[in-house]
């Protein structure tokens, strides 16, 4: 590097001075999130309503004298504790990850001396070196540089690097973002040239360490569905217990048999306490995160999964989430026609000469994006041709200046030892190089007009040759002649369009939040579908913005331009403020607290960011757009089986709870369900509710319809009463069959396996009639679910083992009743869902 180190300005600090500065200010690093210790997280767990439950439930059973029951309960909650247990120390490894990603090594000079240090060590006022590729380990001030550009994109999420120039002594640090600001930045990368800093803020108050504070303030709130879930099941606990006791004191008080009251009152217990709902929960998130992980998306936070069936608005980052966060040479112009990049289309040759100059004046093994996109273009089309110069030798470059935003590259061809000049850069400067006349620098600025209003990035491109050995000392003494432009994109990807199309198919509005310039992000929201995408509001607007204002502006704007971090955070809360359920996707460090604030944090997990990953509730495996639209799917799918699981657990629990209750206030009428007939049903109910309903296959219309109604409850009054009428309608049957069975003198035991065979029949009715709520019968069973006939068929085998085996007909007390019988039981108990058949019948009629 030309720099003489030994000068006085660029000795840097002593190691006295460094000790004395680490003792005061601390190492350069973020500090950790304080760990939850494991009795903290157990604490937490238990004291939940869902938990407290499953220990009752397991309890009861154990005083039952069922353990296996009991004891699988229990060991339910230590698996619960740890999944929770797990999940915690996942989300603690956001901060970590931050840390890990913005302490490299670094390049000092102390003493006049270079030195590589740790990261952590480095100081406010070190001089820190930076060279192309390197990490900057802190904020700081360009004392001196060469051609210094730097990749923001983890703090701003724009792709394209920003050139850096010297300070000037007076300009003050403002934020990330734009060209020729003498600051550079902790995370970001030096794509090109290199340079001297002076460190101005290290760790925590650098701008990636005011991020990782946003990330740690930012409390997470628990999902509606559980806050929802918890309150029922409180309620139906209480409900239970209550009409336990008041079981306990009829049953005596008629019955005069205080034993036998505990266990009726027990079995009403068992029959009413809905120990289903927490599993049923549990087991939709686990298996639904399971399923997505099947369609490359990968969930974090299993709660995500049923907020996702509920976004109403999704937030998306521009770069490497709509777009490939790769430039691609998109047009090229020769001075008088334009030509159309494509991967179909042939290249033509009046265009070649452009790129083989710009592959001339760009580095061998480029770090710029830009220059990487060109020599790529080379590549494809251009190998093996007179084009392309790998035996050229270079003697000499004219770097890129704030007077010139050009550069040129002179070359020397071995063969005839002729000099080649290629020159790229600012359009302008390009053409100032050529000494156009004014005629023709307006004809080729009305192509660069073209071209930018299109949000292209534009490049000019010029040779010169030259005869004699001595080079100028500037690019302005060559005679430049203008050979076209450049221009370039970051492409969107190809499913991009098509994803936001079906995001609207299914209510979603789809908002693009980017670091880039306004008119290149309403293109690219053009180009993609996004509706309003003519509007945009800049972050400085933005910045100048109250929340009341943001809150209703933004209810028609799609499309932010120019924002940084603190501001997508604004966004997303603005837009929860209007009620919204905000899915936020992200790669950078920079979405990080934005991700974490949002109902659904969604990372992408190729090219984003450890912390981004870590802040996110779900992550998009192989970084496509397309891929949330199967998430939302999936997400739907499972709100819709969760309900109908939910709504089978109350239609089934009423006619056991109404069989369990009613016969206790009657003295002469014989009780019909003990605990050992509990114990059966909820051998059928648990895998039922748990397995064949999440199993069940998305309705027709899952992506044609708007998200459930954010103030709508998951499971309303009006879902509970349509289930308990299910519910009824078993109850009453079977009382039919009880009473009938009565009335012809049968006995008790005959009375009650009647009964108990018509409840089965209705229950596995029940079953097969809730797998949709859209679809009659018939076409239910036509639909494939494997696990129906397993525990259909499960059900059906042991409930005729039961009433032949002479063991099983004592321990039912049962009597053994004929085949005519039995078949009159499972017609009647089947007969019970006509009612709710007709319902779907006529709501779908009404529905279309």
């Amino acid at each position: 590097m030309p720099v003489d180190l030994k000068s006085e300005k660029f000795h840097g600090l002593s190691e006295e001075t460094v000790n004395e500065k680490i003792a005061k200010e601390g190492f350069n690093e973020l500090p950790s999130s304080k760990p939850k210790s494991l009795l903290t997280l157990a604490w937490g767990v238990v004291k939940e309503p869902m938990f407290l439950l499953l220990v009752a439930c397991g309890t009861l059973y154990l005083v039952l004298g069922d353990v296996q029951e009991g004891l699988m309960l229990l060991g339910f909650v230590f698996v619960i504790m740890g999944i929770e247990f797990y999940q915690e120390k996942k989300t603690e490894k956001a901060l970590d990850a931050l840390k890990d990603l913005a302490s490299p090594r670094a390049l000092v000079i102390r003493n006049g001396i270079e030195k590589r240090i740790a990261g952590r060590d480095v100081v406010t006022d070190d001089l820190v070196i930076l060279q192309e590729g390197d990490r900057v380990p802190a904020d700081a001030t360009v004392l001196y540089s060469v051609n210094l550009s730097a990749d923001e994109s983890l703090l701003t999420g724009e792709s394209v690097p920003v050139s850096k120039s010297e300070w000037n002594g007076t300009d003050k640090n403002i934020q990330p973002g734009g060209d020729d600001l003498p600051f550079v930045y902790s995370g970001s990368m030096i794509v090109q040239g290199n340079g001297i800093v002076k460190v101005t803020a290290i760790g925590s108050n650098t701008e990636i360490g005011k991020i990782g504070k946003a990330l740690e303030s930012v409390v997470e709130e628990p999902t509606k569905l559980k806050t929802e879930m918890g309150i029922l099941v409180k309620r139906l606990a209480i409900i239970g217990v209550l009409l336990c006791v008041v079981v306990i004191v009829v049953f005596t008080l008629t019955r005069a048999d205080l034993l036998k009251g505990f266990l009726a009152g027990i079995t009403l217990a068992m029959a009413m306490l809905p120990e289903e709902f927490p599993v049923v929960l549990t087991v939709f998130m686990a298996l639904g995160a399971w399923r997505m992980s099947k369609k490359n998306v990968l969930t974090r936070k299993p709660s995500a999964v049923e907020t996702l069936g509920s976004a109403t608005v999704l937030c998306t980052d521009k770069t490497g989430t709509l777009t490939q966060n790769k430039m691609t040479v998109t047009r090229l112009y020769n001075g008088s026609d334009f030509f159309k990049v494509n991967k179909c289309t042939k290249f033509p040759e009046e265009f070649h000469e452009i790129i083989e100059y710009g592959i001339l004046s760009s580095q061998t093994n480029p770090f710029d994006p830009m220059e990487r996109a060109i020599t790529n273009m080379g590549d494809v089309y251009l190998k093996n041709t007179e084009h392309i110069h790998t035996e050229w030798q270079m003697v000499k470059e004219y770097s890129l200046s704030k007077d010139l935003l050009a550069m040129s590259r002179v070359f020397i061809d071995p063969e005839n030892q002729q000099k080649t000049i290629a020159a790229k850069g600012a359009p302008e400067a390009v053409f100032d190089l050529c000494h156009l006349s004014d005629e023709e620098k307006e004809k080729y600025a009305n192509a660069v007009a073209e071209m930018a209003s299109e949000g292209l990035r534009v490049l000019g491109v010029a040779k010169s040759m030259i005869a004699k050995d001595n080079l100028p000392e500037i690019q302005h003494d060559f005679d430049f002649d203008f050979i076209g432009l450049i221009a370039l994109s970051d492409p969107i990807r190809e499913t991009v369009p098509e994803a936001v199309r079906e995001c609207y198919q299914a209510g979603i509005r789809v908002i693009m939040i980017t670091g880039d310039y306004p008119v290149t992000a309403m293109n690219i929201a053009r180009e993609i579908g996004l509706k309003n995408h003519q509007v945009s509001i800049s972050g400085s607007e933005l910045q100048e913005m109250t929340e009341e204002e943001l809150a209703e502006r933004i209810k028609e704007v799609n499309v932010f331009a120019r924002v940084v971090p603190e501001q997508k955070l604004k966004i997303v809360n603005a837009l929860k403020r209007n009620h919204e359920i905000v899915a936020m996707t992200g790669d950078g460090v920079n979405d990080a607290p934005a991700l974490k604030a949002a109902n659904i944090g969604i990372a992408m997990g190729e090219k984003g960011t450890d912390v981004a990953r870590e802040a996110s509730s779900l992550v998009l495996m192989d970084d496509n757009f397309a891929s949330i639209v199967g998430a939302v799917k999936m997400g739907r799918r499972i709100f819709d089986n969760l309900q109908k699981a939910l709504g089978y657990i109350f239609a089934i629990h009423v006619p056991i709870a109404g069989l369990s209750l009613i016969p206790v206030f009657f003295a002469d009428w014989p009780l019909l369900l003990w605990p050992v007939h509990i114990v059966f049903l909820e051998l059928i109910i648990d895998p039922a509710c748990s397995i064949i309903f999440e199993a069940e296959k998305e309705e027709k219309n899952v992506m044609n319809r708007p998200p459930k109604d954010i103030n709508e409850p998951f499971f309303g009054a009006g879902k509970i009463w349509l289930s308990c009428s299910q519910g009824i309608g078993i109850l009453v049957m079977v009382f039919a069959v009880y009473f009938f069975g009565l009335r012809i003198n049968y006995s008790e035991q005959e009375v009650r396996a009647l009964a108990f065979t018509t409840l089965i029949a209705a229950n596995i009715a029940v079953i097969l009639s809730n797998r949709s709520w859209t679809r009659n019968i018939f076409q239910i069973l036509m639909t494939s679910n494997k696990t129906v006939k397993y525990v259909v068929g499960g059900a059906a085998f042991f409930l005729i083992l039961v009433l032949n085996v002479p063991f099983l007909l004592s321990l039912f007390q049962f009597e053994k009743i004929s085949l005519l019988e039995s078949l009159v039981c499972v017609v009647l108990g089947f007969s019970s869902i006509i009612w709710f058949e007709m319902y779907k019948v006529l709501t779908n009629r009404e529905r279309n």
